[in-house]
């Protein structure tokens, strides 16, 4: 991350290199999503013509990433508390859940959760798009879940006696002490799990959801050029990627989470 922020002047404060970093990336991926098309446009056969629709999938990509990211670190609070929880059906269930989620592989739950889940109750038929956001979130918050529960586990219970010494509820204790400092333990490996989130969506395709596997996988079926189609798509998840891990390490030097000087 250091190589990162080396062009910014080294007076600045490590919080405002960090700050500026994730805008200056945010910005970029923004940027790339919606201007990709344009220099794409000028390779060719069979990337140009299909340029327009390597971006729309990206697009979606990054969408799928960031709602079902976001959405599994509510569930992946919500099962850390449970795990910890001394109401014992609380526990089972988020134990469950945990080792149901870990315990089975992602495309099966992008299909159970699209197909079988309908069956079993109608009216929790979804779309494509939003099965798969459920499926990836749902992953996501059991890994998110172990990362959240161990850094509960790391903050030392002399912070919750001091809490409660100055009259603090229990509620107070939790939102104004634990869980900031147990979240920014849990910050590396939750950023992490997002990052990794975004190759997983990939497995959306399999229900129809078009995002930017499934584009290369139309076009390469329509063209029979495996090899510029798959080297293209590989190279957006590349610099997607890359991208994200940017804005990533920034946040956890913002948060000062490694303690870095």
């Amino acid at each position: 991350m250091k190589a990162a922020v080396t062009f910014l002047p080294a007076s600045w404060s490590r919080e405002r290199r960090s700050a500026v970093t994730i805008a200056a990336a945010v910005i970029g991926l923004v940027a790339f999503l919606w201007l990709m098309a344009i220099p794409m446009s000028w390779l060719p056969d069979p990337i140009g013509p299909a340029a327009l629709q390597f971006a729309a999938g990206a697009r979606v990509t990054v969408e799928l990433t960031i709602s079902a990211g976001l959405a599994g670190i509510v569930f992946g609070v919500l099962a850390a508390l449970g795990k910890l929880s001394r109401f014992l059906p609380f526990r089972w269930a988020a134990n469950f859940y945990v080792w149901a989620i870990r315990g089975t592989p992602l495309l099966v739950q992008v299909l159970f959760v699209f197909l079988a889940l309908p069956a079993m109750a109608p009216k929790l038929e979804l779309s494509d798009f939003y099965s798969a956001m459920v499926a990836l979130a749902l992953n996501v918050g059991a890994y998110n879940a172990e990362a959240i529960r161990a850094g509960l586990l790391a903050v030392h219970k002399g912070q919750a006696e001091a809490a409660r010494s100055l009259g603090l509820s229990p509620f107070q204790t939790f939102r104004d002490v634990i869980f900031p400092q147990s979240f920014r333990i849990a910050l590396p490996p939750l950023v992490n799990n997002i990052v990794s989130l975004l190759k997983d969506s990939s497995l959306a395709y399999v229900i129809g959801v078009v995002e930017l596997s499934n584009i290369g996988n139309r076009i390469q079926a329509a063209t029979f050029e495996p090899i510029p189609v798959f080297i293209t798509t590989a190279s957006i998840y590349l610099i997607l990627t890359s991208v994200m891990t940017q804005i990533s390490g920034a946040i956890e030097r913002q948060l000062d989470v490694e303690r870095h000087p």
